[in-house]
């Protein structure tokens, strides 16, 4: 998992995989994060689905994150604010849970 530091918090690459029956982190997927959504790729709805999750996830609220590209791909990169890179790790290890 590569998590950077940024200005004030972190950024790092998931890979989405909407549509799935359950939501959360599911492994890696090269450097990315995997994260399963039941919302489907339609609208926005992946997208919004996303941010609603790293929230809840991160424990930060949902205008601190920031899908930087990836908008219309399954692959994005995500900056989040108020979050060190070791609470991030931690946060989205496969194993914890959300």
């Amino acid at each position: 998992m590569n998590i950077r530091s940024i200005d004030g918090g972190v950024s790092f690459a998931v890979r989405v995989q909407p549509g799935a029956s359950r939501e959360g982190v599911i492994g890696l997927y090269g450097d990315a994060i995997k994260i399963a959504l039941s919302a489907p790729a339609v609208d926005g709805k992946a997208n919004e689905a996303l941010v609603r999750y790293l929230a809840t996830a991160l424990n930060v609220p949902k205008t601190s994150i920031t899908i930087a590209s990836g908008h219309a791909s399954r692959s994005k990169v995500i900056r989040v604010i108020g979050i060190t890179n070791e609470e991030t790790a931690a946060r989205l290890s496969p194993t914890a849970a959300v």
